[in-house]
């Protein structure tokens, strides 16, 4: 008898196969529900049952000792973020390490993402006491809210002056550059006066990926306790249909590569420069990641102790909770 799992998920394009019942299973129906803003606990939320959310939430869930949600370590959103530093056009800085003793914007101080964006400057020499750094929002389109998140620190991290956007802070000079997950309206175009920081940051992260081994993971599913707890083979068979989606979609995308003049030429690149299972799920295919990670956390003081993989996934690590459904039938 199928059960229903209701998923609460960004709209990320190689879910497509998985939300139009492309992918399927037999033993499990999947409801997703494509939301704009990440659940803020999966654990409290009546309107779901499992959840993308974010590496570093998660993490502190686990530091607090909450066991209402189980991860799977399936990081449905990854990638490098070099790209995700900006400046202006007309500044000078073009390294990484250039912004040592620099005003440095973030879209939110414990975010997953700008976690591993100071990592990447970390490796440059250029470390959390070595800048300024300020939080809040990135353009007047956003909302106001606590960024800092209980780790403000006077004249090292604030919040933006007078809550004003980033952008506005860094086209006026008051700050030198922003990490932002997402680029703000504009600046794809031609007459933008914002550019990344490194010209050729494709070079940068593949260079990094040789270095560390890994494409940095953002967000994992997250599952409520309780129903892992009732279906121990459910975790492995959704982290299977992610997987499945994502298979079916790149296939998709490389026969159908026209969706952008040079889509395929982007394709081609990826299968050349990393290796076929660079976003693989699972504990094992992560662990160098996930213990990079948990000690990110801990070098820039968003953890008060470093986590190993094995305490951040526990269920994985013993081979008790996560079932793969091809085995478990």
């Amino acid at each position: 008898m199928s059960i229903t799992l209701r998923l609460a998920l960004r709209d990320w394009d190689y879910m497509t196969p998985l939300v139009l019942g492309e992918v399927s299973s037999p033993r499990v129906t999947i409801e997703v529900d494509r939301v704009g803003t990440l659940v803020p606990h999966i654990g409290r939320d009546d309107a779901h049952d499992a959840a993308e959310m974010s590496f570093s939430r998660y993490a502190q869930l686990v530091s607090d000792g909450d066991t209402s949600v189980v991860g799977i370590p399936n990081f449905i959103m990854r990638g490098f973020r070099h790209r995700c530093i900006i400046t202006t056009k007309t500044s000078d800085i073009s390294e990484l390490r250039h912004l040592g003793g620099k005003r440095i914007g973030v879209t939110g101080w414990r975010d997953s993402g700008n976690t591993w964006t100071r990592a990447a400057l970390r490796r440059e020499g250029v470390g959390v006491e070595d800048a300024y750094w300020f939080a809040g929002r990135l353009t007047d389109a956003h909302p106001v809210t606590d960024r800092l998140d209980g780790f403000g620190r006077p004249g090292r991290i604030e919040a933006c002056p007078d809550e004003r956007p980033m952008m506005e802070l860094l086209l006026e000079g008051k700050l030198d550059a922003v990490f932002t997950p997402f680029m703000p309206d504009g600046f794809f175009e031609a007459s933008s006066p914002f550019r990344q920081v490194l010209a050729d940051f494709r070079a940068d992260e593949r260079r990094y990926f040789n270095e560390v081994g890994y494409v940095p993971g953002m967000h994992l599913i997250g599952i409520k306790a309780d129903i892992a707890a009732a279906h121990p083979w459910l975790a492995g068979e959704l982290s299977e249909l992610i997987d499945e989606s994502q298979r079916v979609w790149t296939a998709k995308r490389r026969k159908y590569a026209e969706t952008t003049p040079w889509m395929f030429d982007e394709i081609l690149k990826t299968a050349r420069d990393l290796p076929a299972d660079w976003n693989r799920s699972g504990f094992e295919a992560n662990r160098t990641m996930i213990a990079g990670f948990a000690e990110e956390l801990h070098v820039q003081g968003i953890m008060p102790a470093r986590l190993s993989p094995e305490q951040l996934f526990p269920g994985e690590a013993n081979g008790a909770l996560v079932e793969r459904s091809a085995k478990a039938s």
